[in-house]
């Protein structure tokens, strides 16, 4: 990921926009408008939860908190017959969503992207009146706020909202995106490793065939985060893929296949 100075069609933004950079993501082939300070800043977790939907994916997706757009766009970069929605309950993140789809550097994405500012937690017919109808996507992504309260203590409304794990967390946006995605779609979920349990029970009688796979920051360092995918109605059981590694074992230097992935080269689960 690099920076660039701030492109002129940023209207969605507002006059009052607080400070953001304009970073570069897959080599350059497509931009994110993002806060500068306050809020969320995508990154790796991004780039790996859109690494785990097929590279042959050609339906409609649905980008669960959604924040500047990263997961959604890296899906659609890479996919190029994908089609996605940003859900962002955050306005001001929803603002940044569409500052990134009005990047000149997004032009031959944009067209397949749309923001929808709404809550995924809410259910029934509050969940359809907020844009969010039964059975209307293949696929839903999401890097839900993952961290408790004592892990990422923060004066920022924003970045807690976007970091900070409610209760019940994984259970409501779970059967959120089990109401939303067609039959046999597809979920894709990354958290931390301690939550496995909770991502499992949540979504047990909604989907199975549940693959998991681990990102290590080394091959001698514990796993970091997880990141879960399942089909909607399946009944396979859980399997566990070979883990990623973020850095060589030699030095701090990427490991080939995790740039790979981070650049939108290649699949997280090799599909």
């Amino acid at each position: 990921m690099s920076a660039a100075p701030a492109a002129p069609a940023l209207d969605a933004l507002g006059p009052d926009t607080p400070a953001h950079t304009v970073d570069a993501f897959h080599r350059g082939r497509f931009w994110l408008v993002q806060p500068k300070h306050g809020g969320h800043r995508a990154g790796m977790d991004a780039m790996m939860l859109a690494a785990s939907v097929p590279s042959v994916f050609g339906g409609r997706l649905a980008d669960f908190g959604a924040g500047a757009g990263a997961a959604g766009l890296a899906v659609l970069s890479r996919c190029p017959a994908a089609r996605a929605v940003l859900v962002e309950r955050a306005p001001e993140m929803a603002a940044f969503a569409s500052a990134t789809l009005a990047h000149p550097g997004n032009a031959h994405l944009s067209d397949r992207a749309s923001v929808l500012v709404a809550d995924v937690t809410v259910s029934g017919q509050a969940r359809v009146a907020a844009g969010l109808a039964d059975n209307d996507f293949d696929y839903v992504i999401m890097n839900p706020p993952f961290n408790a309260a004592r892990d990422r203590a923060t004066p920022d409304r924003l970045r807690k909202e976007a970091h900070v794990m409610e209760d019940g967390l994984f259970e409501s946006w779970i059967r959120s995106a089990a109401a939303v995605v067609r039959s046999r779609g597809g979920l894709a979920v990354i958290a931390r490793p301690e939550q496995l349990g909770a991502i499992l029970d949540a979504m047990s009688g909604r989907f199975g065939d549940a693959e998991m796979l681990a990102v290590h920051p080394r091959p001698d360092a514990a796993a970091i985060r997880i990141i879960v995918r399942a089909a909607l109605g399946a009944r396979g059981k859980l399997a566990i893929r070979p883990p990623l590694m973020l850095h060589a074992q030699a030095g701090n230097g990427p490991d080939e296949r995790s740039e790979m992935i981070t650049n939108g080269l290649a699949s997280l689960f090799g599909d």
